[in-house]
């Protein structure tokens, strides 16, 4: 677990800084004051944004027993296992507030005048319709796009005209693949995407929690058909870099 190693890291760092300035009860410089105050803000900021429920001073009598030697309730080894399971847990809690939330949104977006919901559950709604071609699976099509959360926090763009993005539909989440062949190129379309047709309960690592619907509009500027000579430039969506950190 990345976010349970990085705390674990945090608590070792602090130990060492300043177990000296403990045992010694020498009085505590100004600086060694705003380091731990420091550390305490990284500390319960992560802490917060797991979900995990705090006893600041149970959290505080087992740093001070660690730091300074005193005989501790816990093993290491049933410490690390309270610990990752309240992690557990924790993760359990958000996610089942992310599927919540995912199916009130789709719910009441799908009531919406102008939306319409195909039977894999994909949303969409026609910005501009085109008069070109539309693409097949195996096709490449030429897109600008912006992709967002549900409440608006946007986690990737490719929106420079001079710059667009390509890529083969059969690469993509299935809510692209499934979508993009509704549009036909000259398009713009706004579509969202339920998390079982984009990336699920896994997520991307820090950019898209699980359980997220994605919100992308796109613009179908041109496609490249399966048996052109013409080759698709590489792209590589700029969030789709922490799946490969995972």
């Amino acid at each position: 677990m990345k976010k349970l190693s990085f705390i674990f890291c945090l608590l070792a760092i602090v130990a060492g800084l300043n177990a000296r300035a403990i045992r010694d009860e020498s009085p505590i410089s100004e600086n060694v004051h705003d380091t731990s105050y420091a550390f305490g803000m990284i500390i319960g900021g992560e802490l917060s944004s797991s979900g995990l429920e705090i006893d600041y001073r149970a959290f505080a009598e087992g740093l001070k027993a660690a730091m300074e030697n005193e005989e501790m309730r816990f093993t290491p080894d049933e410490a690390i296992e309270l610990v990752e399971n309240a992690f557990l847990a924790a993760a359990e809690r958000r996610d089942e507030q992310n599927r919540i939330i995912e199916m009130l949104f789709l719910s009441a977006n799908g009531e919406r005048e102008g939306v319409i919901t195909t039977e894999s559950g994909l949303q969409y709604e026609v910005i501009n319709m085109g008069e070109g071609d539309f693409p097949a699976l195996h096709d490449t099509v030429r897109v600008l796009y912006e992709g967002m959360l549900s409440d608006g926090t946007v986690f990737d763009a490719a929106d420079d005209p001079e710059d667009p993005a390509e890529f083969p539909l059969d690469w993509v989440i299935p809510g692209w693949s499934e979508g993009l062949q509704l549009m036909n190129a000259g398009s713009k379309f706004r579509f969202y995407i339920p998390s079982n047709l984009g990336y699920g309960e896994r997520g991307v690592g820090m950019i898209i929690p699980p359980f997220s619907t994605l919100v992308f509009t796109v613009e179908l500027l041109d496609i490249i058909k399966a048996d052109s000579e013409e080759m698709p430039m590489e792209v590589e969506l700029e969030f789709e870099d922490e799946i490969s950190e995972e």
